[in-house]
């Protein structure tokens, strides 16, 4: 086993899985022009996405243990090549169609974002557990690593949209449809260079048995640690932490190009910058804080970015409250899984399967509610109502925090102890 290996196949994994909800969203607008159809269905078209991330990061996860880590990553790859090919060469219809959903194209697109979320899924279900157990005395930090190519693949993919853009003239108006169809269709089709790189990197490499297993841990044990009240807290706060960073990223460039007429793709990029530096670099400020004391913080800053890109007029404007909201959102996901892994180590893969489908389920939910807010009462609103849930997180992690305190201080617990959450 080649840990430093499988690690950067990793992160190659995670940039696959970024690059699609880059691209996804530069796309969007475009992908409406030729399905013919308004942002709510195309919200609706994305949501599968989000399921079948869900579905396969908690399924996959639950069963890296029997089927392994490799053929679950290899499948993830085979999963990213078919559905970008299946959208690629879906069928256009000449106008809109009614119902929506009964045209051949839209179904395919539908089932192709499910494929999508399948595959991201699959990758988020064997890359936590891997770091996890490849690096049992840095997990938060090496999380916080691996989930800084989150970021990363943003920026890969946002860059090379607006490369795309700009060099086919497709942010000038009355662009030709056919070139703006090819445009979309060559950004999407960047996906599978990464998916290819990390197939290559993983082929012929043997991966490790996860920590709860290595521990003897037992399978009922584990989903036993999965119903304590305080995990299922964790889970709630999931729900709202995943909402708050994902779902404004896959709404934000039509939204601020709505707002300010910049490129919004360019805010996306920015945003991911942030991120990428403080995750890479600024890893261990989580325990340096405590996690519930940054999480508190990421909250209040999340919170004031959100309102804050409500009343953008100006590019300049769009910037200050993304740099805001950016580094509000930088440690939630990582966060939400290293304190997974710490506090309740018995979970194993399961618990962070957990975690990482929840995450994405909530982006399922809050995606087309998105699309209808921003379909009925504009950009500005779309932004104040999202900011209501880190308002609430705000409360929920602030009171956790003192929490811990009142108890000795935040402690990351040895898988053969018995936590007492």
């Amino acid at each position: 086993m080649n840990p430093g290996k499988l690690f950067a196949a990793s992160c190659v994994a995670l940039v696959t899985t970024s690059m699609v909800f880059s691209i996804r969203g530069d796309i969007a607008d475009a992908l409406r022009g030729d399905f013919h159809i308004t942002a709510e269905q195309l919200g609706t078209a994305f949501q599968p996405a989000f399921w079948g991330f869900t579905l396969s990061a908690i399924f996959g996860g639950s069963l890296v243990d029997f089927f392994g880590m490799r053929r679950l990553l290899l499948l993830s790859a085979f999963g990213y090549v078919a559905a970008v090919l299946a959208i690629l060469f879906a069928p256009r219809p000449a106008a809109a169609v009614a119902p929506y959903y009964s045209d051949a194209g839209y179904q395919v697109l539908y089932g192709a974002m499910l494929m999508l979320g399948l595959a991201q899924g699959l990758v988020e279900g064997v890359i936590n557990p891997l770091a996890a157990t490849m690096y049992p005395k840095e997990k938060t930090h090496k999380l916080n690593v691996l989930h800084a190519w989150w970021p990363g693949g943003l920026i890969i993919g946002g860059l090379a949209a607006f490369l795309v853009t700009k060099m086919m003239g497709l942010d000038v108006a009355g662009v030709a449809g056919a070139t703006a169809t090819t445009g979309w269709q060559i950004k999407l089709g960047l996906i599978l260079i990464p998916a290819v790189i990390y197939t290559i990197m993983i082929w012929n490499e043997s991966f490790p048995a996860t920590e709860r297993v290595a521990a003897g841990i037992s399978t009922g044990e584990m989903f036993r640690e999965c119903l304590k009240p305080m995990f299922i807290l964790w889970w709630i706060c999931m729900w709202m932490t995943a909402s708050t960073e994902l779902g404004p990223d896959q709404w934000v460039p039509s939204l601020v190009t709505n707002l300010t007429g910049m490129q919004g793709i360019l805010i996306l990029v920015y945003t991911a910058g942030i991120m990428f530096l403080l995750r890479f670099f600024g890893g261990r400020l989580a325990h340096a804080l405590s996690p519930m004391g940054l999480l508190t913080i990421s909250a209040v800053l999340s919170a004031a970015g959100l309102f804050g890109l409500a009343g953008v007029s100006t590019p300049v404007q769009a910037f200050a409250a993304a740099t805001i909201y950016g580094v509000g959102k930088t440690f939630f996901w990582p966060l939400m899984l290293g304190v997974t892994s710490e506090r309740f180590p018995k979970s194993g893969a399961l618990g962070l399967a957990i975690m990482g489908g929840t995450g994405n389920l909530a982006v399922a939910f809050i995606l087309p509610v998105m699309g209808g807010w921003y379909d009925k009462f504009g950009a500005a609103a779309t932004f104040r109502y999202i900011a209501i849930l880190p308002v609430i997180l705000i409360v929920i992690f602030g009171a956790l925090y003192f929490y811990y305190k009142a108890r000795g201080g935040y402690k990351a617990v040895e898988i053969g102890a018995a936590a007492g959450d």
